[in-house]
């Protein structure tokens, strides 16, 4: 699709994002989150994209993900999920806007991290940045989950195979999937292509397991997980990251 409605749904994507990150505090709900997210969508006349999304017949109830600690992805904001300090928690928003979408996420701190959580919230954001640095046009695809599942396990720790990237423009999620791992070939990079990467970096082991609400997914050993996403475009010579602020921040 063109390049300016994807740049506008990512820069109030990210907008978004920074807005939700900066509120974040010891003794602040989840669904404070849900509401500020829903609120600040609204000010840039955006609509959040994951709000009743439809898997099968399940629709997701928020209109952001709130993934706390052991919680992979997925995330369902509540009222009584309260932050406490030393707990991470990754904020995953999108933004439906003038026909494109903008899908980011950040892993941030509450309070003050341990040595453990501060070390997979690092390993996370590197490998997104080399993931990214990955791109290419006319380079496969999958060469960015060899080289962000190579990172990842030379930090000690492990990356998640079950879910990953995926095309995104008119729709949310769309073909291709962008896989974290190293998974051999896969389609080249073309030009205009806009898909996320999106690295779930475990402390412990990769396997998953889902909770009850049937979004929930969870470290299966219960260690902490964390990611970090952007929305990029290929370009004739590299890559443009649609969802990173215009000041240059991460």
């Amino acid at each position: 699709m063109p390049a300016d409605p994807m740049r506008r749904a990512g820069r109030a994507a990210a907008a978004t994002l920074q807005a939700a990150c900066a509120a974040v505090r010891p003794g602040l709900t989840t669904g404070t989150l849900d509401r500020l997210v829903r609120d600040h969508t609204r000010r840039q006349k955006g609509r959040c994209a994951q709000h009743g999304h439809r898997v099968g017949a399940r629709r997701f109830p928020a209109h952001v993900c709130t993934s706390v600690n052991d919680v992979v992805c997925h995330g369902i904001p509540r009222d009584d999920v309260v932050l406490v300090d030393g707990d991470i928690v990754n904020i995953d928003v999108t933004t439906a806007l003038g026909g494109g979408h903008g899908d980011t996420s950040r892993t941030v701190f509450v309070g003050r991290p341990s040595p453990e959580a501060a070390h997979v919230v690092q390993v996370a954001e590197r490998a997104l940045w080399l993931g990214i640095e990955t791109v290419r046009p006319w380079r496969p695809l999958h060469d960015i989950g060899r080289v962000i599942e190579a990172f990842v396990r030379s930090q000690g720790c492990s990356v998640v195979t079950d879910y990953g990237g995926h095309g995104i423009g008119a729709r949310m999620h769309q073909a291709p999937s962008v896989p974290h791992h190293d998974v051999p070939g896969g389609p080249p990079m073309v030009p205009g292509m806009c898909f996320t990467i999106e690295p779930m970096v475990c402390l412990g082991r990769a396997e998953v397991v889902h909770d009850a609400d049937g979004w929930t997914v969870r470290t299966a050993d219960g260690s902490l997980s964390a990611q970090f996403e952007h929305t990029l475009r290929v370009t004739e010579d590299g890559v443009e990251v649609l969802t990173r602020l215009r000041s240059g921040r991460r």
